[in-house]
This record gives C-alpha cells, structure tokens and sequence, in this order.
C-alpha cells in the first residue's frame, strides 16, 4: 500500500534504456502495471527477464498495454504463469497482433533453449526458455478489448482512456485519472509521415507525463521512404545480389512491402521474386485489412501489398530459400536480427559481396543490427563467429516512431505537467531530449532511474 493512499508511479523497466516497457501505478491497494515488456539488446539487460518481477504478480490488479510489440507485451505470459491473476486491456487490434506475437515469442524461446542445448554453446548447462508457446496461449485467455477514447472504470475511483498513438496497428497513448490526478503514458508515438498509420493524437494534457524517448536525439531525414530504398534495390538487384531486409514483422514488414510493390508497379526496381518468410507477418498483413480506420494505405494498395511476396510458411521452405541465387528479395524477422530465420539468412547471405544486408529500423544497443550498423563486420550467430562481406545499409526514412521535433510538436498541444519523465530510449537519446523539453518549452523534465518511485500527488 502506497502511504496515505498517495498515488505512485515506479519505473521498472524502460528507464535509461530503449526496452522493457513496464510501469507501476500505485494507490491505496490498487495496483496498475502499464506495459509488460521484455528486455532487449545487451545482455545485462536481457538478465533482467530473468531476474523475479520486482512486484509479486498476484498483488497486481490489471494490466494495460499501449500496444503488441515485444518491449511491451513480451513479459505477459511469465507475468501469469507466476502468479498475475487480473485482466489484461488493450484495443482490440494489439489483442489481435498479440495472438501472433506472443506466441511466435514462445515458441522461438522453445528453439532457441533447444538448439543452445543441443550445440552446447551456452553459459547455462540446462538452457531453459523465459516462457512456451502454452503459457503464451495461456496469456491470451487473459486479454479483454476496450475501444479507444472510451474511459474504463477499474476500480477505486481509477479511470483509463486510450487514445490513439499511430506507430503500430492498435497502439495507443494511456492516460489514467487516479482521483484528480492525471498520468499520461504516451506508449510509442507514431512518426508524422508513417506510410501506413495515421498520426499519433496530440497530447491532451496531464499533471504527470511519462514521454518515449526513442528518437529523442535525432530528425527524420525529409526523404520519400521509396527515393530512398529504390537506389539500394536498384543497386544491388542489378548486380544479381540478395536483398535481405530484417524486419520487424508487424508493421514494418507491411510498410516494406508496401512501397516495393509501388516501386516495381513503377518500373523504377526490376520485378524480381519478393519473399515473406515470416508466417506472423503475413497473418499481420491480414488483419491490416480487418482495420483500414486506422491507417491510411488503400484497400487497393492493401491487396497490392498483399500479393507482392511469395509467403514462406515452413521450415523446409526457408531452408530452401538458402540455397537461391539472386537477384531476389528476402524480408523476414526479426527486425534487429536477435532471432528466428533471418539468422540462417545472415549466415547464409552475409558472406557474398554481392548482396546486402537493410536495415529499415532501430537497432537498440547490444544487437547484432545495431554491431552491423555500427560498422562490425564479424558477428556471432548459432555461438559460431561469421564474416559479413555483404553490403550493410541503414535506411533512416522508415522510422515508426516520431522524431525529436515530432515529440516536442506533441507536447507543445497542452500546458506544461509538473513533470515530465522521458523514457523509451538510449541515456544519449533521453537525455538530449531532456535538454530541450527544458530549454525550448520551458517544462521541468528528469530521465528516471530503473526501479524509481515518484509520488505523483507533489504540488507543483
């Protein structure tokens, strides 16, 4: 119980760091828990998903998500399968993208546990997954739908409202009023220009705001997202080379898809065999067209979209997908190359001066997109080193978060909070952004630190 029922907020996870979306609301004996996410990249912070929640689950009462992506929904099923007992409340398109998310999750930690096993090349003599593709399904039981700008009573005199953040499918800012007091998550915020999501709802106004930070440090290159892939595809296609494209398989997959198809439809690419080998993102691509009121692509496009690539269901169809020459075109997750088939891509690929290796998305620190980014060259796969000799670019159009001076616009639509605390992004990223929220917009701003507790009941 929080002292004399005064409202708390505790930062535990996401703070100083990019991953990890989890934030504790505290007041009188109700608890809120807004985002449940995985740790990703350096693995000091991937330990973490290992460590007991710094919460016994049980105590916890409800569970909100601002959306499906894994740094925010992927610690849900060990969440339950310790002890969470409550319900678990999000739109009802990030409970669809949760219905392949999640499980794909498990079931990825099953492999990997059973290839580290199997090769002997982990730390741990027994490798054991975080959690399975059961208790992912498990979690899923658990999920109940709320639609967004609806208020939810949950309990205490505690309301909820979601409001649209653009950025992914479903994805949404949370803003809780605890008695009088307000807090505003702002999830993810959606980039201005996203190919496909409309743009994030401006900020309505809270006395505390907890703001993403991811891009804080940087502005989106004023580039068409297709001026800037169409030389790269052109490039390497007519050298007869591969173009592997990791992605993130929800949301970024479509936008990819979405503009080679315009390309070639163009004439401006040569047409040359696309292939999806991600079953989650071509079941995404579907419930893209279950919900056009929330993006701005076309139905006509859509189909387009959705016809381009040639979809690689199996495993023995990704094998053979190996062994092709170019040219040609993979996108398969993930989209920070931490797992799943895009691996047997690099490894097999990554060797061949002739093709090259897209980046379309951040690359959080202590990720092998984030090493190639950065220029290394020898990456460890399967516990085994690889030379990549493949062309490495990164594309800096096709963000999904807004930039720097999106962020700023956003905040600018209400009076300045009594505080606000910028999370979600890498301590350069967080930090640079703190600096002008103080200097530009003259509003008092801190970069929290991991396991902080705040009262948010201060006078100002």
């Amino acid at each position: 119980m929080t002292s004399e029922g005064r409202p708390t907020l505790r930062f535990l996870g996401a703070a100083g760091t990019v991953t990890g979306s989890r934030y504790l609301v505290e007041c009188g004996h109700r608890r809120i828990l807004i985002d449940c996410g995985l740790f990703q990249g350096f693995k000091q912070l991937r330990l973490r998903n290992r460590k007991p929640f710094p919460v016994q689950p049980a105590r916890i009462d409800t569970v909100l998500l601002t959306h499906a992506h894994l740094d925010h929904s992927g610690y849900l099923p060990a969440l339950i399968r310790a002890g969470y007992r409550g319900r678990v409340l999000c739109t009802p398109a990030t409970k669809e993208l949760c219905g392949l998310i999640l499980p794909d999750s498990g079931h990825l930690q099953e492999e990997e546990a059973k290839y580290a096993r199997r090769k002997q090349f982990s730390e741990h003599r027994n490798p054991t997954p975080l959690y399975t593709l059961k208790d992912a399904k498990a979690a899923l039981e658990r999920i109940d739908t709320v639609q967004f700008n609806a208020p939810v009573d949950l309990g205490d005199g505690i309301r909820a409202e979601f409001i649209p953040a653009g950025h992914l499918l479903g994805a949404a800012q949370i803003r809780l009023n605890i008695n009088g007091t307000t807090v505003h998550f702002s999830g993810d915020l959606g980039h201005d220009r996203d190919p496909l999501m409309r743009p994030p709802v401006p900020f309505g106004g809270a006395d505390v705001l907890v703001c993403e930070s991811t891009y804080g440090n940087r502005k989106h290159p004023d580039i068409d997202p297709e001026a800037e892939l169409a030389p790269v595809l052109k490039r390497v296609l007519g050298r007869g080379g591969t173009v592997l494209i990791p992605s993130f398989a929800v949301g970024r997959a479509q936008g990819l898809m979405h503009h080679i198809a315009r390309l070639m439809d163009r004439g401006k690419i040569p047409e040359v065999p696309v292939f999806l080998n991600s079953p989650m993102a071509v079941d995404a691509t579907e419930i893209y067209h279950r919900h056009h009121d929330e993006h701005h692509v076309s139905r006509e496009d859509c189909n387009n979209m959705f016809r381009l690539a040639k979809r690689v269901n199996s495993v023995a169809q990704s094998k053979e997908l190996n062994s092709r020459k170019g040219p040609m075109i993979i996108i398969s997750a993930s989209g920070m190359l931490t797992g799943g088939r895009i691996l047997h891509h690099l490894v097999s690929f990554g060797g061949d001066r002739r093709n090259a290796i897209v980046l379309s998305g951040f690359q959080a620190g202590g990720t092998r997109g984030a090493s190639l980014a950065g220029g290394a060259r020898d990456i460890r796969v399967f516990g085994e080193e690889h030379r990549i000799e493949a062309e490495v670019v990164q594309l800096e159009s096709f963000s999904g978060h807004a930039d720097a001076d999106e962020i700023l616009s956003w905040m600018r639509a209400a009076p300045a909070p009594r505080m606000t605390y910028l999370t979600h992004g890498e301590p350069d990223a967080a930090d640079t952004l703190r600096r002008r929220v103080a200097h530009e917009l003259g509003r008092r701003a801190r970069v929290p630190e991991h396991l902080e507790t705040i009262r948010m009941d201060a006078p100002k």
